[in-house]
C-alpha cells in the first residue's frame, strides 16, 4: 500500500483534531465539549451532507446503476448482521451477539463524511447518490438485529415476548439521524429542481463551514473514543479482534461488490466505507431500549473505541489502496 495515502489522511485537520481529543484524555486534561454542541454539530453535518447529496442526485439522475448500488448497500446491511451473529455466537450469548451484529451491520455517518473529505483532498469525484445509500443502510440492520434477538432468546423468555415492535420500527425508521439525512436529501433534490438560486444561497452554510464543523466534531469524538477505551478490558481479546477484523473482511467484500457494480474509485471507496463501518449512535440507542440483556460496554466500546478510530485513521486510506488494486 502507498504509505503516502495514510500520511495524507493523518495530516488532515479533522483527523489531527481527533488525535488531539484522544491526547487530552490520555494526558488527563480537563478539555470537554459542552453537551449540546456535539449534538448540534452532528445535526449540522447530517443536514449539510444530505442537502449536498440531494443537489448532486438531482443533477446526476436516478438510473439503473444508481438503483443497483443502493440495492447492494441495503443488502449488505441485511447480510452483515447475519454472518456477524453466527461468528459472535461462538463466544457470546444470543443477546450480546445480536446487539453487536446489528451495530456492525449499520453505518457510521461521520466515517462516511470523513471519507468524503479524504476524497476531496485527493481530488477524486464521488456522486451524491451515495448519500442515499448511507441513509438507507441504518434501519435494516436494526430490524435484523432484533429479529436475531427473538430467534436467540430462549423459548418463553421475557425479551422475546415483551419486545415492543411499534417502538422498534419507529426507532429504526424515524430516529433523528435517518430522518434528518433523508429529509435533507429530499430538500436538496427539490431545491436543485425548482430553485437553483436557493441552492446557491445555501452553499456558504453547507459547504464553506463544513470542514471546520467536521474538525470540531472529531475533536469531541476523540475525547469520547478515548474514554471508551477503558471499557475494552471488559470486552476481551475475542471482541477486540472482531472489532478490527470484521471491518477488514467487510471492506474486502465491499470492494469486490463495487468492482462488480462498475463503480468509479470515489464511489467505490464510499461504498466500502459504508460496508466496513459500525454504528455508535442509532443502533446502540435502539439496542439499549429493546435489548436490556445485552451489555452496552460490548457493542459501544468496540464500535466507538476501536472500529471508529481504526477506520478514520488507517482504514480509509487502506480501503482506498484496496479499491485502486481491485478496480480495473
Amino acid at each position: 500500500m502507498d504509505t503516502s495515502l495514510i500520511l495524507q489522511n493523518l495530516l488532515t485537520p479533522p483527523v489531527l483534531f481527533f488525535f488531539l481529543g484522544v491526547l487530552a484524555v490520555l494526558l488527563g486534561s480537563d478539555l470537554e465539549i459542552p453537551a449540546p454542541l456535539p449534538k448540534l454539530f452532528s445535526l449540522y453535518l447530517l443536514l449539510a451532507i444530505g442537502f449536498k447529496g440531494g443537489l448532486e442526485l438531482q443533477h446526476s439522475g436516478v438510473g439503473g446503476p444508481v438503483l443497483l448500488t443502493i440495492t447492494a448497500a441495503v443488502l449488505m446491511s441485511l447480510l452483515v448482521p447475519v454472518y456477524s451473529f453466527a461468528l459472535l455466537r461462538w463466544k457470546l450469548d444470543g443477546f450480546n451477539a445480536a446487539a453487536i451484529a446489528a451495530t456492525y451491520g449499520s453505518i457510521s455517518a461521520v466515517t462516511f463524511i470523513t471519507a468524503e473529505s479524504f476524497l476531496d483532498t485527493l481530488g477524486l469525484h464521488h456522486d451524491g447518490f451515495m448519500v442515499a445509500a448511507l441513509a438507507l443502510m441504518e434501519s435494516p440492520a436494526i430490524i435484523v438485529g432484533l429479529l436475531l434477538v427473538k430467534l436467540a432468546a430462549p423459548s418463553g423468555a421475557e425479551a422475546g415476548q415483551g419486545m415492543r415492535w411499534g417502538a422498534v420500527l419507529k426507532e429504526a425508521l424515524l430516529n433523528g439521524s435517518v430522518f434528518l439525512l433523508v429529509g435533507s436529501l429530499l430538500v436538496g433534490v427539490l431545491t436543485a429542481a425548482n430553485n437553483p438560486l436557493g441552492a446557491e444561497k445555501m452553499l456558504p452554510f453547507t459547504d464553506k463551514l463544513f470542514y471546520g464543523a467536521l474538525s470540531f466534531f472529531l475533536l469531541d469524538m476523540g475525547i469520547v473514543a478515548a474514554q471508551r477505551l477503558r471499557d475494552l478490558r471488559q470486552a476481551g481479546a475475542f471482541l477486540i479482534g472482531f472489532s478490527l477484523g470484521m471491518p477488514l473482511f467487510n471492506a474486502v467484500l465491499g470492494s469486490l461488490i463495487a468492482r462488480g457494480l462498475g463503480l468509479e474509485a470515489g464511489n467505490a471507496l464510499l461504498f466500502v466505507v459504508l460496508c466496513a463501518s459500525a454504528s455508535y449512535i442509532a443502533v446502540p440507542a435502539a439496542m439499549r431500549m429493546t435489548v436490556p440483556e445485552a451489555n452496552p460496554s460490548f457493542y459501544i466500546s468496540t464500535a466507538l473505541g476501536l472500529t471508529f478510530p481504526f477506520n478514520i485513521v488507517v482504514g480509509i486510506p487502506l480501503y482506498m489502496a484496496l479499491v485502486n488494486r481491485l478496480l480495473p
